[in-house]
Order: structure tokens, then sequence, then C-alpha cells
């Protein structure tokens, strides 16, 4: 699939110290280079031109847009990407997905494999996959679709998009689990972040709506 990233008309910078960075990655921008040379614009090569210490810490999908963090050196890097493995770092997510979802809160525990004949994609699978939990909350229904707040607990490649496909409420505009042409984008925002600051200081909490 050709790659044509959003036009580069500056940062969308949410929050700036001398230990991290939270910046709103637009859709269909990649997180980090891809391969090939018509791939290597990305969110933190466009950080990097502005902040020259920046790191990426962790990453979210091409086609989902939303909050991302940045640590400013090797350090700070290694101390944010403990907190994420250790889950002491809090995210939610926007999704519209397809249906009507009957429950207002609910839980989606199905464990999460590569399918390695068709990758990049993931698949449900009770054997080999990695245990994969996530929480969901509705915020609106409309006609024939479902507003929902996503938090997942565990931090799978492709795990929202999975779990949602995988409970019959695919998330709308997404090109490998669902249906694309049912919206111009996937309707996926990573809505916001809350971690302690690596350098012991206050706690800190992020939040950027979506475009949908």
């Amino acid at each position: 699939m050709h790659y044509v990233p959003p036009a580069d008309s500056g940062l969308d910078l949410v929050y700036c110290d001398e230990s991290l960075l939270v910046v709103n990655k637009p859709a269909g921008l990649l997180s980090v280079p891809g391969r090939g040379a018509d791939r290597q614009d990305c969110l933190s090569a466009r950080v990097q031109k502005d902040f020259p210490d920046a790191l990426i810490v962790h990453r979210l999908d091409m086609a989902t847009s939303g909050l991302l963090v940045f640590a400013r050196g090797v350090e700070m890097q290694r101390r944010l990407s403990e907190m994420f493995r250790e889950r002491s770092v809090t995210k939610r997510y926007v999704a519209v997905v397809a249906g009507t979802v009957q429950a207002e809160i609910g839980e989606v525990n199905l464990p999460i494999a590569a399918d390695w004949p068709n990758r990049p994609l993931r698949k449900i699978d009770n054997e080999s996959g990695k245990p994969s939990q996530t929480f969901y909350r509705v915020l609106a229904r409309y006609v024939d679709s479902t507003r929902m707040e996503l938090t997942p607990i565990t931090g799978r490649t492709h795990q929202l998009r999975v779990h949602m496909a995988a409970i019959g409420h695919p998330i709308l505009g997404d090109a490998l689990y669902g249906v694309p042409a049912s919206a111009p984008r996937l309707l996926l925002h990573a809505l916001s972040l809350s971690l302690p600051h690596p350098s012991g200081h206050l706690p800190l909490s992020f939040v950027r709506a979506p475009m949908f």
C-alpha cells in the first residue's frame, strides 16, 4: 500500500519539559520509520527536527490518531519504557464501532497471537495467544454504530482493533479487521494518558479530544 503521510503543518505539542514530550499524532502518519525510502516520514522524525534528543517510548498504529510520549534522552527512555512495561501508565481511547453495543460496560478477555500467514494481522488464538484484556464503556449510541471508550490493560499489537472485531463490533474504517469504506479513516483515537513523572514529580495526565 502506497504511503501518503499527512502534510507537515507543525507538531501538535501537548506537553514539554526536560524529561518528556507528549505529542498528538495525526491519523495516517507512522509513529516510527517504516521499510523503504518512501516510509521515512513519521512522527518520531518530525519530533526530532525540533527536539533532537527525543526518543520513542511506545507506538500507535499508522491509522490511529492521538497521544504519544517521547523521552528526552536515553535514561528517560529507559524509565518511561519501564513504566509502560509495569503498566504504570493508564491509556484510554475513543472509538466508533459498527452496530449497537448493548452493555453499558464490559470486558474482553481474548488471547491474541500473530497471524503469520497473513502478517501484519493478529488473531484470537486460545492455544498460542498472549493474554489480552480490554475494558470498554459506551459513550453514545447512534443509528447503526456506537461510540466507545476503550481501556487496554495489556498492550498487544492491534489489541483494540482485534478485540472489537472479535465481539462483532469492528471499529469503523478499519482496513484490516473491518470494512474500510465504513468511514474515511480508522475511527480510533488515543484520548488520554496518565503516568507518574519519571523524575519523581507529581503525576501527569493529558487529554486530547478526537476529530471525529
